[in-house]
């Protein structure tokens, strides 16, 4: 086991046969936190496929995450679908309305796209708020359920965690197989130089699009699965804030990272869990423990990693022997 790839897939199935058995064992209300940041983690990863891998900035994720929590309250309460048909499509609902609104947005680059992307999540607010006949306004749709898996009831949260963290393990896996093939490779040559990638061929405005519906599918499904955690929706809820909160969560877990931004996203969820009993002062110390994880760990959580695996070394080529004449 002394080949980093060997140790690393070994740390990969650890972790994952840890997850695995630390369900039942979680207590109250920790069940629900832990719900929520395994959640939040998939919407980070779609951010950092869009803003890590791509280079895009985006401050809209949680707009796609409140379309897909209120196509999932709206069709369950409304019309009666069953969890498992609203899983795909608040996902592809988002996905769409992500292709609509990205084909326009990302002519744009830098801070006039952040800005785009800005008015966009204000925008979906305020339908949300608005469109009373639908959305119920203010006041959000309540009797949001899983129901049942057989005779597993999946409104129990310990159960419901077992959805959520085969959901996140295959959206890892797809983020993985998306960085190692063509189209991600595309997305790294935009992120670096987009003039340049334009330049070898490489078709930016696509690949743009491509990342943004990507980062919109994965917001949209963490939307089902949020507001189905919840069991609520509320415009509150998708507030530009929350975009602003996947970015943090992003850069502490580390930008260009799958599993930095998976790490980032638990650790963000639960820092203010860990500091409530400091209760009026939890604000400043979150934000200087924030602070301070930017300023000495610049690479992010993801950094520590890279820095304890043992660095490839790679054996000079042998010298070149001077040519010796012919005899004849």
């Amino acid at each position: 086991m002394s080949d980093p790839k060997s140790r690393r897939t070994l740390a990969v199935v650890a972790l994952i046969v840890i997850a695995f058995a630390i369900g039942p064992f979680v207590p109250r209300p920790y069940d629900y936190v832990l719900n929520e940041a395994c959640i939040q983690a998939i919407a980070v990863l779609g951010l950092g496929i869009l803003l890590g891998l791509c280079g895009q900035m985006s401050l809209c994720q949680a707009a796609f995450l409140g379309i897909g929590s209120y196509a999932t309250a709206i069709l369950e309460t409304h019309y009666g679908w069953p969890f498992w048909a609203v899983l795909p499509a608040g996902t592809l609902a988002a996905a769409a309305i992500g292709f609509l609104i990205g084909w326009p947005a990302l002519r744009l680059s830098g801070h006039y796209l952040a800005l785009a992307t800005i008015g966009f999540g204000f925008i979906v607010q305020i339908v949300f708020i608005n469109w009373k006949d639908l959305t119920n306004g203010p006041d959000g749709i309540t009797g949001v359920t899983a129901g049942t898996l057989g005779k597993i009831n999946l409104d129990d949260y310990h159960a419901f965690y077992y959805v959520i963290l085969v959901l996140l393990i295959a959206c890892t896996y797809v983020a993985v197989r998306i960085k190692q093939t063509r189209v991600g490779r595309a997305f790294e040559a935009i992120r670096e130089n987009e003039i340049a990638a334009a330049a070898m061929g490489i078709n930016v405005p696509r690949y743009k699009i491509i990342a943004f519906v990507l980062a919109s599918a994965y917001a949209g499904l963490a939307g089902v699965l949020f507001a189905t955690n919840l069991r609520f929706v509320s415009p509150d809820t998708y507030s530009f804030d929350l975009s602003v909160v996947f970015l943090v969560m992003l850069v502490i877990g580390g930008a260009s990272s799958i599993g930095g931004a998976i790490l980032g996203a638990i650790a963000l969820t639960f820092l203010p869990e860990w500091l409530r009993p400091l209760k009026t002062s939890y604000i400043m110390v979150y934000g200087a423990a924030v602070v301070a994880m930017v300023i000495f760990m610049p690479q992010g959580l993801a950094g520590l990693w890279r820095v304890r695996l043992p660095k490839r070394t790679v054996k000079p080529p042998p010298p070149l022997r001077a040519a010796q004449p012919e005899t004849t």
